[in-house]
């Protein structure tokens, strides 16, 4: 059996994300071969229920995200309602811009965002990950793999790009070629 068939019967039984290091251990390879492993899996994924998400040296398998609704109504779970648009502002801001402070997000939004981190966080969208190294040690905030699965993308770079974005890179190339 070739080294991608363990990889997906190590992620299938595995209770959440995995780091890719643990993985290597247990079957007794490279970092780089379990990588290349997933790589065949992830291009094995058309027509199949099931996906393989990264986050960083996190990998983790999960539904397709068209059957969503199905896996909920079968499992008698949701995610208790759809995102406002303030939480799906807020929660483009934390994707976008991660690692980030609550007082950026407000910056950026122009109101107080407190509720809405708070609701992210108890939704599990959104997660505690560090503190700022200035006064007052501002907590940090990024994405979970549940939101990952909640909008159904394999990974933070599959994010479609920002169109102020481009143009400002695009600004910017044009700047530094006068």
């Amino acid at each position: 059996m070739d080294l991608a068939c363990f990889v997906e019967a190590l992620l299938f039984v595995a209770d959440g994300p995995t780091e890719l290091q643990d993985l290597a251990s247990a079957l007794g390879v490279s970092v780089e071969e379990i990588e290349q492993a997933i790589g065949e899996l992830q291009a094995a994924e058309s027509g199949r229920g099931l996906r393989v998400q990264m986050a960083g040296t996190n990998v983790q398998m999960v539904t397709m995200p068209e059957a969503a609704d199905a896996v909920e109504t079968f499992l008698g779970i949701g995610m208790g309602g759809k995102l406002s648009s303030a939480a799906l502002e807020t929660l483009a801001i934390i994707a976008y811009r991660q690692p980030i402070t609550r007082a950026r997000i407000n910056a950026i939004r122009g109101v107080d965002s407190d509720g809405v981190i708070r609701t992210l966080v108890a939704k599990g969208l959104v997660e505690k990950v560090g503190m700022l190294d200035q006064v007052g040690r501002p907590l940090l905030y990024g994405t979970t793999f549940e939101f990952l699965e909640y909008f159904g993308i394999r990974s933070l770079g599959a994010l479609p790009t920002l169109p102020e974005l481009e143009d400002y890179a695009s600004m910017a190339e044009n700047d530094a070629e006068s």
